[in-house]
């Protein structure tokens, strides 16, 4: 893996902001010329520490959707199978390994409180989850996720 300096922070924050922002304008906000820029960018994508582009979505354009966080606990062989089947649950967006309480984090989307319902269900159902807590999003108030 490659080494990150202060300028590729600063220009992995500018796109985390703005991932459609031309080059050369990051060049102006980073002191840099486009083609530098561009050479970093190509650089960080060809390293594997840009995965890719993604579209980030407004509260108002969410609006409707069901966002919830569940904590599972498991017991400690089933990990590998319980990832398999959480995979294959459409609403599940995310999952995590943790510490304390919990072992895995899973977030889930999901069109209304009945789909979110059943998810649990299904999840609840697992060979290996032991306890689940759930818990619902109301709103986001802090979004520095890139």
């Amino acid at each position: 893996m490659i080494e990150l300096d202060e300028t590729d922070h600063r220009l992995l924050a500018l796109l985390g902001a703005n991932a459609r922002a031309p080059v050369a304008k990051i060049g102006t906000k980073l002191g840099l010329a486009r083609t530098t820029v561009q050479a970093r960018l190509d650089r960080l994508e060809r390293n594997g520490i840009i995965a890719g582009y993604t579209v980030k979505l407004s509260e108002d354009a969410r609006a409707g959707q069901i966002r919830a966080t569940v904590l599972i606990h498991i017991t400690p062989a089933a990990q590998s199978a319980v990832l398999r089947q959480l995979e294959r649950l459409p609403a599940v967006e995310r999952v995590h390994t943790t510490s304390g309480r919990f072992d895995l984090a899973c977030q889930l989307r999901t069109q209304s409180t009945l789909a979110l319902d059943e998810t649990l269900d299904r999840i609840g159902e697992i060979e290996g989850v032991l306890a689940m807590e759930s818990l619902i999003h109301l709103s986001t108030r802090i979004d520095r996720a890139v």
